[in-house]
C-alpha cells in the first residue's frame, strides 16, 4: 500500500510540474484571447486542488495499478493517454456544445494536452510506484 501512496505523490508531482508549464507558457497565448471575458483573474485554489486529488487518484487507479500488476510502463502510458483523451474531451466537447466563447482550435489543443499530459504523468507515476516497491 505504501508503494501506492508514494506513487501517487509522484504522479501528482509529475502531473503538476508538467501542467505547470503549460499553464503558465501556452495557457495565456491559448486561452486568454478567446475565453478572456468568462475567465476569472485569479483561479480558485480549492477547487483546482480537489481537481487535482481526484484525476490524480483516477490515474493511479485506472493507469498505475494495473499496469504495475499485471504490464509495464507501457501500458501504463498507454492507459493513461487514453484516460487523459476521454476526460479532457469529455470537458471540451461540453464546453464546446454549450459556451458561445469556446473555439474549436481550444477543444483540439486541449485534448492534445490532456492526453499527452496524462500518459506523460501515468508514466512517471508507474516508475515512481516501482521505484518504492523495491525500496520499500
Amino acid at each position: 500500500m505504501l508503494k501506492y501512496l508514494i506513487g501517487y505523490l509522484g504522479t501528482g508531482l509529475a502531473f503538476a510540474i508538467i501542467d505547470a508549464v503549460w499553464l503558465t507558457t501556452v495557457g495565456p497565448k491559448l486561452y486568454r484571447p478567446t475565453l478572456d471575458e468568462v475567465l476569472a483573474d485569479q483561479f480558485a485554489l480549492g477547487p483546482a486542488i480537489a481537481f487535482y486529488l481526484i484525476y490524480i487518484a483516477g490515474i493511479m487507479i485506472l493507469a498505475i495499478s494495473p499496469a504495475v500488476r499485471d504490464g509495464g510502463w507501457t501500458q501504463a502510458l498507454t492507459t493513461g493517454a487514453i484516460l487523459g483523451f476521454l476526460c479532457y474531451a469529455t470537458y471540451d466537447l461540453t464546453n464546446q456544445a454549450t459556451l458561445k466563447v469556446w473555439a474549436t482550435h481550444i477543444t483540439l489543443a486541449d485534448i492534445a494536452w490532456g492526453t499527452v499530459l496524462t500518459g506523460a504523468s501515468a508514466t512517471a507515476g508507474y516508475f515512481v510506484t516501482r521505484w518504492a516497491e523495491r525500496t520499500f
